[in-house]
């Protein structure tokens, strides 16, 4: 174990050598070389932040901020996260004078983290980014006065047993549940075991017991075909932006069966969808779009001004892996992030011809507060180019994005870039506002023809400009919640 400590110090030692270097020609205060493992945490993630972090330069010098200050025993993580939070916040948006990252929960960034494990385990995520789940596979919401199922995944315990988004719950382990009963749901669908007392057929009571498994999953939830008046409307649940190689069959498959039957509108349902993988995110906008757009901008990525003119040493302590994992020989050396272009030219995003679907000429998203990050991507790619509408609630707001540092034992994943469409926009940090508000009704399954953000979206594609807009019912969600975020696996070698 001590041997295994230096090792820690001495690369840490290594990694503020690099990123202190310019700083001492410059006379700017540095941290001291020397300190207990924690210290030299706190100082790296720092120095990181100095080099990497898209707004780094609101973050004040070294002796004013005083990373040390976190290194305070106890938890280390917690000390950490703490000093992330702190980092975060000093970048105000101009346009409503809070930091960028200011997300109103205390201590927390609306879009940095940091963690003991790789974001393939996701951000709070029940299913991880290679479609994983080890859970009981569904989550509830309170709507009124009633619990439901708000999602069940694919090939969880909770689908096998043949529960569905929708269906009313009356009781947990034997104790009858109501909108009041957060705390007990939250803490009975974190364990190993549950008996729930359901009503598949609406008014007939039925007890099924879960146990929680290992299972894969996919992140389409539900594929159908519905109509609008005259026109076929293909409509998809899409849960997360898992990892291409892992998703791009499950969105093949759904597309496919949107060009038989040749639908001539999309609803695109994200309204769980936190994120995930660009690439991925890329891939479903190329099933969209017409290939009259190809080559044309889908989006672009600006990094800070110090990474486009690789000016950020400090990355040289970052190996690059390839998308086998692999780490990649470049100019007789094992590749790090250092190398890599970080350029705007380098990191423009185009539309290629993907899909074989053609016939859209009109694309509903519904959305809601969840939907965050590589959602509003695909969202805000096709604004430029296609009639798109946003059925449901504000979302979330996350035009930027992250590829994972590792430091010590953990990975931290701060925004490192910000996205723009083809017509420069990008500016919805706030959210994106819907066209057409409505309720995210669970008390009926995804693209059920009664549930109210479907029919919203049916009876605008059919013609009735307003769409169906109703009394917005809040809705309070329990149990696993989607992963949160936008990483980015695709960069170049200069």
């Amino acid at each position: 174990m001590k041997k295994n400590n230096s090792l820690v110090q001495l690369l840490l030692l290594s990694m503020l050598w690099f990123a202190c270097k310019k700083d001492k020609q410059t006379d700017t205060p540095t941290p001291p070389a020397e300190g207990t493992r924690e210290q030299l945490t706190t100082d790296s993630l720092y120095l990181y932040a100095k080099q990497i972090y898209l707004w780094y330069d609101a973050i004040p010098a070294v002796d004013v901020f005083k990373p040390r200050q976190y290194a305070t025993g106890g938890n280390v993580l917690s000390n950490y996260q703490r000093e992330l939070y702190a980092i975060t916040q000093f970048k105000t948006n101009p346009l409503t004078g809070e930091a960028y990252e200011y997300s109103g929960i205390p201590g927390h960034p609306k879009y940095s983290f940091i963690s003991e494990e790789s974001l393939s385990g996701g951000r709070q995520g029940s299913i991880d980014l290679s479609d994983k789940g080890e859970d009981l596979g569904l989550g509830l919401s309170a709507s009124g006065t009633e619990v439901r199922i708000r999602i069940v995944y694919p090939a969880s315990p909770a689908a096998t047993a043949g529960l569905t988004r929708g269906m009313k719950v009356n009781a947990i382990n034997g104790t009858p549940v109501s909108s009041s009963s957060g705390a007990f749901i939250e803490n009975a669908l974190n364990g190993s075991n549950v008996t729930l007392t359901v009503e598949k057929t609406a008014g007939v009571p039925e007890v099924v017991g879960l146990t929680k498994k290992k299972y894969t999953s996919s992140a389409v939830l539900k594929t159908t075909i519905l109509n609008a008046g005259a026109q076929k409307v293909g409509y998809i649940a899409y849960g997360r932006f898992s990892l291409y190689n892992v998703t791009k069959a499950a969105i093949d498959q759904a597309f496919f069966q949107f060009v038989t039957a040749g639908v001539t509108s999309l609803i695109v349902d994200l309204r769980y969808n936190g994120g995930g993988y660009t690439e991925s995110a890329e891939y479903l906008v190329n099933q969209i779009a017409p290939s009259s757009l190809d080559g044309k901008v889908m989006y672009v990525e600006y990094f800070n001004d110090l990474m486009q003119k690789g000016q950020v040493p400090i990355l040289k302590e970052q190996l690059f892996l390839n998308s086998a994992g692999q780490p990649v020989m470049w100019n007789g050396h094992w590749a790090t992030y250092a190398d890599l272009d970080y350029t705007v030219a380098k990191n423009t995003y185009k539309f290629t011809s993907d899909g074989a679907l053609n016939s859209v000429k009109q694309v509903v998203f519904i959305v809601g507060g969840n939907t965050a990050s590589a959602s509003e991507l695909v969202i805000n790619s096709l604004k430029p180019y296609m009639p798109v509408k946003l059925v449901g609630a504000t979302t979330y707001g996350k035009p930027v994005g992250f590829f994972g540092i590792k430091i010590d034992k953990y990975t931290v994943y701060m925004s490192n870039f910000y996205m723009q469409n083809a017509n420069g926009d990008g500016n919805y940090f706030h959210g994106m506002n819907v066209d057409i508000p409505a309720e995210d009704d669970v008390r009926h399954d995804f693209g059920d023809e009664g549930e109210t953000s479907v029919m919203s979206a049916l009876n605008y594609i059919e013609g009735h400009p307003a769409g169906r807009v109703g009394p917005v019912i809040p809705v309070v969600h329990m149990g696993p919640v989607s992963f949160n975020g936008m990483i980015e696996t695709r960069l170049k070698l200069r």
